[in-house]
């Protein structure tokens, strides 16, 4: 079994506008489709409700980890913690890291999400599928959100 998911996509947009998109709470919200209660800040936790059609019912809680200017956002998670009737908070988190790159074009954007291996093992497949296939959704939606005309 994979312990990780990793996407990279070339961004049409300086990496200035990609890193304020990521670590900007309100318009990371926008692209990823959460309402964040507060600012990113390192070593603290913040949550939002999930604003995505059939999700409305989830709060994402994360863990911001680091904020390395322009270069790394990350923050832990639990992984497709969906079921409003099961407490994820005893599990151990997944880490994700967003690295940006500068290209010739604009903008490299990986994000890894690992830990996998420390997921319940009756959840990790569910959740690795199901995060493999949200993680490339949400490349998609964060190039649409820096590239859109202002």
């Amino acid at each position: 079994m994979e312990d990780r998911i990793e996407k990279r996509i070339e961004i049409a947009a300086p990496v200035s506008r990609v890193w304020n998109a990521l670590t900007d709470s309100r318009q990371f919200g926008e692209w990823f489709l959460v309402k964040m209660d507060g600012p990113f800040v390192a070593g603290k936790p913040v949550a939002g409700q999930i604003t995505h059609p059939g999700y409305e019912h989830v709060r994402m809680e994360i863990v911001v980890e680091a904020i390395e200017s322009q270069t790394l956002f990350s923050f832990t998670w639990h992984p497709h913690a969906v079921d409003p009737k099961v407490d994820y908070s005893q599990e151990e988190s997944t880490l994700i890291e967003f690295r940006l790159q500068p290209t010739p074009g604009g903008t490299l954007l990986t994000v890894t999400e690992s830990g996998f291996d420390k997921i319940p093992a009756e959840r990790r497949a569910e959740a690795l599928l199901r995060n493999d296939s949200g993680w490339g959704q949400q490349m998609k939606n964060i190039q649409a959100y820096v590239t859109k005309e202002s």
